[in-house]
């Protein structure tokens, strides 16, 4: 019997996971008080009911209520309940793009500035985001990327450690990504922008993949890149870091930047984390007439 709890920020996605494992046959209910958790699992998990997997949505706006959701999930765990917890989160600059695109008030504003809001629920859930079982930051998970990740864990049965790998490839023209954490400039790597059958093309073809990496300078920048990330990720899990963006940059982001961040992430795709991959600025050439 499959008790799956779905909590965290309001506006990083709880519904919309929520119709996600809707779709990979869970039975799912939003917005149950914790204090009913057990009468609910007791109806769900009855011999006559056909359920043996359920997704709970729970928020803050069951206000003093949410402290009781630990408390809840203990007492299902002692009575033999599989139960996991997904706590999802955001930045500040997501969550505040988020709501201002869909004019929703956030639950714990009130008169107060947005941000308010956020700081507030951010506070009250840290104790929730701590023992939650898997922590996802949806700032730069693509929809259909933090799908892939849902049907891994609920219907492969594959582990993950609690960390969100984002690789993003960035032209320096058009500024460093903000939110990166690591940021790598392969601008040294010979360009082929300057071939005139490549400079059309992007580091997702062939030909400009197998030109990049005939190198030996690429090809050994590539072996250390990736010795220095899987040596960081677990060091990085111990001091409670969940969200880590690998920023590779070059010029204008279309060819050796995208080259590189998709050769790590062929590397890193297989290890024990999440792991997603952009290309911020590979059509801006093409936007700009150029």
């Amino acid at each position: 019997m499959q008790f799956t709890v779905i909590t965290g920020m309001s506006g990083a996605g709880k519904s919309t996971v929520l119709k996600m494992m809707e779709d990979i046959g869970f039975f799912c209910v939003d917005n149950l008080p914790p204090a009913l958790i057990n009468k609910f699992a007791d109806i769900c998990f009855s011999p006559e009911s056909g359920i043996n997997k359920v997704a709970l949505g729970i928020d803050i706006r069951g206000g003093d209520l949410f402290e009781e959701l630990f408390q809840e999930t203990d007492r299902l765990k002692s009575q033999g309940y599989e139960v996991e917890v997904i706590f999802l989160e955001a930045s500040d600059e997501t969550l505040i793009k988020r709501y201002k695109e869909t004019r929703r008030k956030h639950p714990l504003a009130g008169s107060d500035r947005l941000e308010d809001g956020i700081n507030k629920e951010r506070e009250i859930l840290k104790s929730a985001k701590k023992r939650s079982t898997y922590i996802f930051d949806t700032s730069n998970l693509l929809t259909r990327e933090l799908k892939e990740e849902i049907t891994h864990i609920f219907m492969e049965g594959k582990t993950y450690e609690n960390l969100t790998v984002t690789i993003l490839a960035f032209g320096f023209k058009y500024g460093i990504p903000s939110d990166s954490d690591l940021v790598f400039d392969v601008r040294f790597l010979p360009n082929p922008f300057y071939n005139a059958q490549m400079r059309a093309l992007t580091g997702n073809d062939e030909m400009v993949r197998d030109y990049v990496m005939s190198f030996a300078v690429a090809k050994e920048f590539l072996r250390q890149l990736e010795e220095m990330v899987i040596f960081l990720l677990p060091n990085y899990i111990k001091e409670g870091k969940n969200q880590l963006v690998i920023s590779i940059g070059c010029t204008g982001g279309k060819h050796r930047s995208v080259t590189l961040a998709n050769a790590l992430y062929e590397r890193l795709k297989d290890e024990n984390y999440f792991v997603n991959i952009h290309h911020r600025d590979i059509g801006n050439d093409a936007k700009r007439g150029h």
